[in-house]
């Protein structure tokens, strides 16, 4: 009787990011361990706990609640964070980082924080992941509009503050932030929301052609590119769709960004950085009337505050995103 052979055939992958085997199975291979919310973190205080926005397909979130001043006759009011995490197809919002670093900013910052835990690529076509963070922002907007009485969430009902609304992203997730902010210049948010300051930090943005230090040769091989492609092989112009290429040719004007204040974070070593540069400077150039800023990190690389959250050098940009989400006209 000859023996059976249990390994699965690969189809296709790219390495340290997500294998897909033919069978249809997706295994990821990087990310860091689940960890579960907790009612007061040790370090800081702050409170956290996961919710359900919607049961199917499923979008899921974690919240973070400062630690608040002692009971006064009506429920303190927090500006409310609607935040996208990084990895289209690895990572989630209830990762350890992404706990860690949530719960640094909002102690730093004093804000309520919604984590939103999309569905992943590429079992989750890109569009539709960005369909799912629209819907995620209009849940935590509809607390406004009926005072939560049917979302029925009592964090954001009795301590959100939705005249100081903010969005935010890392890498892949900044990449959403940003999309999120186009679609709000024509598509209403319930309640008539505004977003006031929204912040993009090592934002995911490439193209066809190479900029700045980038690679002249093989520029179509290196992760940024590969990424996609991979994940949205039938995106309409390809690596140069407005989604990922904001400069690309007939993309919309910047100028639609949907937020009052913008902040663009880049840092030195990341392959991307130029990109978030010419982003930047291309926002300033569009005839957008809020304010933008720019804050480069000198020694580090990609998305080091998260993954590194307890260097100082991380704890010196969580910082500087906290005074920008508190600053006000």
């Amino acid at each position: 009787m000859g023996s059976i052979c249990t390994s699965k055939e690969v189809e296709r992958e790219i390495p340290t990011f997500v294998r897909i085997y033919k069978d249809g199975t997706v295994e990821r291979l990087s990310g860091t361990p689940y960890v579960p919310p907790c009612l007061e973190d040790p370090k800081t205080g702050v409170a956290s706990k996961d919710i359900t926005i919607r049961e199917d397909p499923l979008i899921r979130a974690r919240l973070f609640l400062p630690k608040l001043e002692p009971v006064h006759e009506q429920p303190e009011k927090l500006p409310v964070l609607v935040y996208y995490h990084g990895g289209f197809c690895i990572d989630s919002a209830f990762s350890l980082v992404e706990h860690q670093y949530l719960t640094t900013l909002v102690a730093e910052a004093k804000i309520l924080a919604v984590s939103v835990e999309h569905r992943l690529a590429p079992e989750c076509p890109i569009p539709t992941i960005y369909d799912d963070c629209w819907e995620a922002l209009q849940w935590v907007a509809s607390h406004l509009v009926d005072g939560g009485a049917t979302a029925k969430e009592p964090w954001l009902a009795d301590h959100g503050d939705f005249h100081r609304f903010f969005i935010g992203g890392d890498s892949s997730g900044a990449n959403i932030a940003h999309n999120v902010l186009m679609r709000a210049g024509h598509d209403t948010i319930l309640g008539g929301i505004k977003i006031s300051n929204a912040y993009l930090t090592h934002p995911y943005f490439w193209g066809s052609e190479p900029i700045g230090s980038e690679p002249k040769t093989d520029h179509d091989k290196v992760i940024p590119h590969v990424l996609w492609t991979f994940l949205y092989p039938t995106a309409k112009d390809g690596i140069d769709s407005p989604m990922v290429n904001p400069f690309a040719t007939g993309a919309p004007s910047l100028a639609g960004l949907a937020c009052e204040r913008l902040l663009v974070s880049v840092a030195e070593k990341d392959l991307m950085r130029d990109r978030g540069l010419k982003y930047f400077e291309a926002v300033k150039e569009s005839g957008f009337k809020g304010e933008v800023e720019l804050v480069e990190v000198e020694g580090e690389d990609h998305a080091f505050h998260i993954l590194t959250y307890e260097k100082e050098s991380a704890l010196v940009l969580i910082k500087r995103l906290a005074a920008f989400l508190n600053k006000r006209c």
